[in-house]
């Protein structure tokens, strides 16, 4: 019997695990489920089971291997999938690296003939065969064939489509030699190295007239969607002011000829914007590739004249353009050239390395196209998630409109309405006004949008040339330490201001009250070089009156550039102040910072240099430089730093609004120089001395509170006190060893840091206005927070409590072991609780 059973349970587990033919309805069946839950549970395969009749001939462990089964053939077709898409990938690169390398073999030929000749040249000079043709005539003679000069060409009638033609073949005969072969000298950038994930081969020219740039890289659209977004210069390229298509001219080939005017921007107040009137030819190759190319038209080159150059200078666009070429099973090949002269003599003589530099043009042009391409790529296939709800178009949209105000403060067009306004006396900072704000904000924004103030926008900006300051390392600072720099009430009348119905601020309050900064991401490019944020701006108000005015503010904010090992880049930081939540189409007031470099990089700093100026300015415990590390292989650069700050202001408050503005942006060039000298890696930052003492009134009270509340709760001195000097707790206190803080108690907020004497600062890496940004909870690890908390009801009845050795954090997320701690209340001259202070007994960074 016992036998028997055992055997039809042997034939159920058979027939259960065989191989089981589902028929179609059931297959769809089961599809419909597996769209729904690609793993369902047991009892919802039960339920399945249940209310699908034609499943109940299944048993549930067949319906489970169904279902596993279905899970695999979807992760073998994904994988399949993305092989496919990389072998693609790799194929074109291989096909462009094998192009490349064409190109290079003839290169090498032609400098190879090159060479052979000029040395039988100078053998025929040195032999005394010729008097004429000295060594260094050869020797400039063949230089000056690396220039490639522009041939001369008789005019041509403007309104002859023949001769544009003519000048379109001989722009595109000469972009081609640019693209694919030996017409400029490339040398490829450094840290630009070819793979199918890479932005692609990026060189720049040697030996050439003006400056240029080539780029190769592959994308993943279509030549026709790619070269649309290449025509659309303004939505990528952010120095562009305005572009006009003024004349169509359609030709036999199916191509197409534009009679073109740009605008560009200045980058910075000391020099002249740029404008170019130029020829744009689009046309196709015999194998399918898609050409876009474009030159200057110039006496020398024959063609219509161009609008005339009133407060730009005119510069001149040499053979550039695109080439995109189809790829196997979908995507494009691109080719691009930037080629310009941007007439070097007409700007100051320190800021000519700014147009001379191929590395500055290849990243604000030929780099920033090939970016966004793949940045639209990534979006059109799904590949980039953006949080907040808004679209990937919408955040482009909120970067360009940054981009482009912060542009327009710091040109100041006129025909944008506006105007200088008189100074000081002082040269140091230019105030300009705008009362037509509707001109330049553009048409986007109808008068109930824009406040009715009765007044316009005033600008302060000023400009001032850097040393030894890496642009990136700057800006990063100036982003994280907001409170380094910037002023609550300056931001808090920037931000009401712009309010449909401001609460009454007459002017800024400069000193404003203490905040702190969350930042929330928002957007980020692929290549992490940009980044679009919101900044919640906290205030803290100390007295009734001023609850009202120290509130929560938002500003959008897009950093760029911070990335130190990016050759040639500008760093910039932008921002404006917005409402909680903001509509997409949001007036914007772009203010912030750019900085440019003017020589090229040499050797620098790691990117894992500190940020604090507490570390920088002085030799402290606990992180002592080195000897001879402050020099850092001799790290040498120039920098030109444009400032524009932009506020709205009332007809009757217009003066006092732009005498703030003016002390605001001067104590802001203060700061930021002050950073740049203790971020600066040479030997002057570790000789400034240790930090000033604070002598305010507040301190001096503090300082003996502190001392009395530890006497009273422990019985013991806190130290002897050597003099009796008003001021001598206070110093003893500032110079103790170990690390004294005091953060503040609230109900309902985090404990944040108030104050510190100059071992803690050390310890925290900051500096006493930047650490009101860090809270208790930041810099004390789990272990820490735990112990705090099982400690803090003894620390409240008792008045203090020892706590054991451990490990925080400092501000630079460097980890600092103490021996011991120690927490005390701290009680005021009424014996109330006012704050909570720590002392880090022997601390070290681990």
């Amino acid at each position: 019997m016992a036998l028997s059973i055992h055997k039809d349970s042997a034939n159920n587990q058979m027939d259960s695990s065989k191989y089981v033919r589902y028929t179609p309805e059931q297959v769809e069946a089961l599809e419909r489920v597996y769209a729904e839950c690609p793993k369902p549970s047991s009892l919802r395969r039960q339920q399945l089971i249940r209310e699908c009749p034609i499943l109940s001939n299944i048993e549930p462990k067949q319906i489970k291997v169904w279902f596993q089964n279905r899970r695999c053939r979807e992760k073998q077709r994904k994988e399949a999938s993305r092989l496919q898409t990389v072998n693609r990938k790799l194929t074109a690169m291989n096909k462009l690296l094998m192009e490349e390398n064409d190109r290079l073999q003839k290169q090498v030929s032609h400098l190879v003939y090159e060479n052979g000749y000029m040395k039988q040249q100078i053998q025929t000079a040195s032999a005394g065969t010729t008097t004429d043709n000295s060594c260094e005539s050869v020797v400039m003679s063949g230089q000056n064939q690396q220039q490639n000069p522009t041939p001369q060409h008789p005019h041509r009638d403007a309104n002859n489509p023949a001769g544009l033609l003519a000048i379109a073949e001989e722009t595109l005969a000469e972009f081609l030699s640019k693209a694919t072969g030996t017409a400029v000298d490339w040398v490829q950038m450094i840290g630009m190295k070819p793979g199918p994930d890479s932005i692609g081969i990026v060189a720049v020219s040697r030996n050439c007239s003006g400056v240029a740039a080539r780029a190769c890289g592959l994308v993943s659209l279509e030549p026709t969607k790619v070269a649309e977004i290449l025509k659309d210069r303004q939505s990528w390229y952010r120095d562009c002011r305005c572009v006009d298509v003024l004349s169509i001219v359609p030709t036999g080939n199916g191509g197409t000829i534009e009679l073109m005017y740009m605008q560009t921007y200045a980058p910075t107040t000391l020099a002249a914007a740029r404008d170019f009137w130029t020829l744009r030819y689009t046309t196709s190759l015999e194998d399918g590739s898609l050409v876009i190319c474009e030159r200057s038209l110039t006496s020398s080159t024959g063609g219509p004249t161009g609008p005339p150059s009133t407060t730009f200078v005119r510069a001149e666009v040499l053979p550039s353009g695109y080439l995109i070429r189809p790829c196997e099973g979908g995507g494009s090949i691109i080719h691009i050239v930037d080629h310009i002269d941007l007439d070097v003599w007409s700007v100051p003589e320190v800021l000519r390395p700014l147009y001379e530099s191929s590395k500055i043009l290849a990243q604000k042009l030929t780099i920033a196209a090939l970016q966004h391409i793949r940045q639209i790529a990534q979006e059109s296939s799904g590949e980039i998630q953006y949080g907040g709800g808004r679209q990937p178009a919408v955040l482009r949209t909120f970067s360009q409109r940054l981009c482009r105000g912060f542009n327009d403060a710091v040109n100041g067009f006129v025909d944008d309405g506006w105007s200088l306004m008189g100074t000081d006396g002082v040269e140091d900072v230019t105030i300009a006004i705008n009362s037509s704000p509707n001109k330049f904000l553009g048409s986007n924004y109808n008068a109930s949008m824009f406040p009715t103030f009765g007044g316009g926008v005033l600008c302060a900006k000023a400009s001032m040339l850097l040393q030894n300051v890496p642009p990136a390392l700057l800006v990063r600072f100036l982003r994280e330490h907001r409170s380094e720099w910037a002023d609550y009430g300056v931001d808090a009348y920037s931000a009401t201001c712009l309010k449909a119905s401001p609460y009454a601020v007459p002017c800024a309050r400069p000193g404003g009250f203490p905040s702190s900064q969350v930042i929330l991401p928002l957007a980020h490019t692929i290549e992490h070089e940009e980044f679009l944020e919101v900044v919640r701006i906290e205030g803290h108000a100390f007295s009734p009156e001023d609850v009202a005015l120290a509130r929560d503010m938002y500003l959008l904010q897009l950093c760029s550039g911070v990335d130190e090992n990016a050759i040639g880049a500008c760093a910039q930081l932008v921002f404006a102040p917005i409402d909680e939540s903001f509509a997409d189409d949001a007036l914007l007031l772009p203010s912030g910072f750019r900085v440019i470099p003017l020589d090229p990089k040499s050797d620098g700093p790691a990117a894992t240099r500190t940020l604090d100026l507490a570390s920088t300015m002085e030799v402290g415990s606990g992180n002592a430089r080195p000897a001879g590390e402050a020099d850092l292989n001799g790290y040498n650069l120039r920098s030109v730093l444009t400032i524009a700050f932009q506020f709205t202001f009332e007809n009757h408050t217009r003066d006092n609004v732009a005498a703030m503005a003016r002390q605001y942006v001067r104590s802001v060039v203060g700061s930021v120089q002050r950073v740049a000298m203790a971020i600066a890696p040479s030997r002057l930052s570790t000789q400034l001395g240790p930090k000033s003492l604070p002598g305010t009134p507040e301190a001096l009270t503090l300082a003996q509170w502190i001392c009395r509340s530890y006497r009273i709760h422990t019985g013991a001195e806190l130290f002897r006190v050597e003099a009796t000097a008003g001021d001598a707790i206070l110093k003893q206190l500032w110079h103790h060893p170990d690390a004294i803080m005091c953060c503040s108690v609230k109900t309902n907020a985090s404990p944040v840091f108030t104050f510190a004497n100059q071992a803690g600062l050390d310890m925290l890496e900051t500096t006493l206005v930047a650490l009101q940004d860090i809270m208790l909870d930041k810099v004390l690890d789990e272990s820490g927070r735990k112990i705090l908390c099982s400690e803090f009801s003894k620390i409240m009845q008792q008045g203090f409590a020892y706590l054991p050795a451990g490990i925080c954090v400092s501000s630079m997320n460097r980890p600092v072991s103490y021996e011991q701690a120690v927490a005390w209340k701290v009680l005021n001259d009424d014996d109330s609780n006012h704050c909570l202070a720590f002392m880090f007994m022997n601390w070290s960074f681990v």
